[in-house]
């Protein structure tokens, strides 16, 4: 299951796009960066022959990326950017927030995401140690840790997610009548998981972040797979039978920058 772009939904009628779409196949796969009156980034417009609705993507160099249907015309697909000019900015807002997290040190007071919930880092002496909270978990560190907490908290959280996430995977497989084969927790940069033709499960250790109802729909989707490999109209459907809340989870995945872009 690879990371997705965040969305938002538009009506798919009106007349073929045409500017600032180019005429070549490079410059309609990937389009160029235009200005919107109104929008303080810059917008490429890419039409999509299966495009059903109006998408909005954050890029990495902060301009947006907005997909359309292929017959999506020119002056809705500027109208749904300028009305959401206010999530534009919060997107950009947070992307750069979060990029300045996934680079920088952890230190106390940095707020940590688990579980769902933004945790700040509490510290305190602790005979010569250091007593580290966030959230519910508690670890001691030595005090030459206190200039960046982040690696070995990291690795604490990735041994709480091996043991929660396996749990929670067998759990719903047991539920759903489906044999794992094994079951892996790993650090992949773009995927939150992925499931081999042989049954064996690889999840991404940031699972621990995330809502437990997000982090169950991921479950669910590799699970799946065990039954569908592909990602067909059978496949979704079977995720949609085992997750009815998998929507709003799609939602939560596409809005995060925990993966990174």
């Amino acid at each position: 299951m690879r990371r997705t772009g965040s969305r938002a939904d538009g009506p798919p009628h009106g007349a073929q796009l045409r500017l600032p779409f180019g005429r070549s196949a490079r410059e309609t796969t990937r389009g160029a960066v235009v200005s919107v009156p109104g929008v303080g980034a810059g917008v490429v417009f890419v039409r999509h022959r299966r495009a059903r609705q109006y998408v909005l993507r954050l890029r990495d160099d902060g301009s947006v990326r907005v997909t359309l249907p292929w017959r999506g015309s020119r002056a809705e697909a500027q109208r749904f950017v300028r009305e959401r000019r206010d999530w534009i900015l919060r997107q950009r807002l947070q992307h750069a927030a979060s990029a300045a997290a996934r680079s920088g040190p952890w230190l106390p007071g940095t707020s940590v995401l688990l579980r769902g919930v933004e945790e700040p880092i509490r510290v305190q002496p602790a005979g010569g140690a250091l007593a580290v909270t966030l959230g519910s978990e508690r670890l001691v560190l030595p005090a030459s840790a206190c200039h960046n907490l982040r690696p070995p908290l990291e690795a604490h959280l990735r041994s709480v997610a091996a043991r929660e996430l396996r749990g929670r995977l067998h759990e719903l497989a047991r539920a759903h009548g489906f044999t794992v084969a094994a079951v892996s927790i790993r650090a992949q940069r773009t995927r939150w998981g992925s499931c081999s033709r042989s049954g064996r499960i690889s999840l991404n250790w940031r699972l621990i972040q995330v809502p437990a109802s997000v982090r169950d729909y991921v479950l669910l989707h590799e699970l799946a797979h065990l039954k569908h490999a592909d990602h067909s109209a059978r496949f979704h459907r079977e995720v949609e039978r085992l997750c009815p809340h998998c929507a709003e989870a799609r939602r939560w995945l596409r809005e995060t920058t925990l993966l990174g872009r």
